[in-house]
């Protein structure tokens, strides 16, 4: 096995390699501007600290979101074309369950938080880094602050909200190891993962103005 993760859901660039007992090689950026100009050379330098070449993945892994349409299609996208080019199975994987899963939470219920922009975050709450409870949302943190009083939280949402996530930890970003070794513990345990589908949770920000007059020449 050599799973090829990745994830542009939230404002780090990420990129890892797993050979289905630990991570080989991973590299983060953190730059919500440069998904598109930042992920191919990322790819290329874990692939190169590794000593390896592209065709010997046998699978690529993709943080599906909760995220900002431009910046997830661009991990999606690329994913997608990996899979199509090498043949192998493209799995998708919610990166708030990647950052659940590095948050090393053991002792009880906890919550998940990035930052959605618009004063919202996207969020979910865990029984432990491998259980999530609830199904991804998007909300304004005051709206939550009851739901989730007296958890700890990470994530950047939370670190951005400290009246709604008093107790907020790191990790701020999700990590591409973190979801490759959750994909490769799953993989190993026969549980099917989900197709890359993307979690958008609302509309992207730029659309076509309302009454938008059509001009074709005669």
């Amino acid at each position: 096995m050599l799973l090829l993760a990745l994830d542009t859901a939230t404002p780090a660039v990420t990129v890892a390699l797993h050979d289905g007992r630990d991570v080989i090689a991973a590299f983060a950026q953190v730059d919500a501007r440069r998904h598109g100009e930042l992920l191919l050379p990322a790819v290329d330098r874990v692939l190169t600290e590794a000593g390896l070449r592209l065709d010997a993945v046998t699978g690529i892994v993709v943080g599906v979101g909760p995220g900002p349409y431009t910046g997830l299609r661009v991990g999606l996208m690329t994913a997608d074309t990996f899979g199509l080019a090498l043949g192998v199975p493209v799995y998708g994987l919610c990166t708030l369950d990647g950052l659940a899963y590095a948050s090393g939470l053991d002792g009880g219920p906890f919550v998940v938080a990035t930052d959605a922009r618009r004063k919202e975050v996207y969020w979910a709450t865990y029984a432990d880094p491998r259980t999530r409870l609830t199904e991804p949302a998007v909300d304004r943190p005051a709206d939550l602050a009851e739901r989730v009083a007296g958890l700890p939280a990470v994530g950047a949402g939370a670190l951005l909200y400290p009246d709604t996530f008093p107790d907020a930890r790191e990790p701020q970003h999700v990590s591409a190891a973190a979801l490759a070794a959750l994909a490769a513990e799953r993989l190993a345990a026969g549980v099917e993962l989900p197709a890359p589908r993307p979690l958008y949770l609302r509309r992207p920000d730029a659309q076509v103005p309302k009454n938008y007059k059509v001009v074709t020449p005669k």
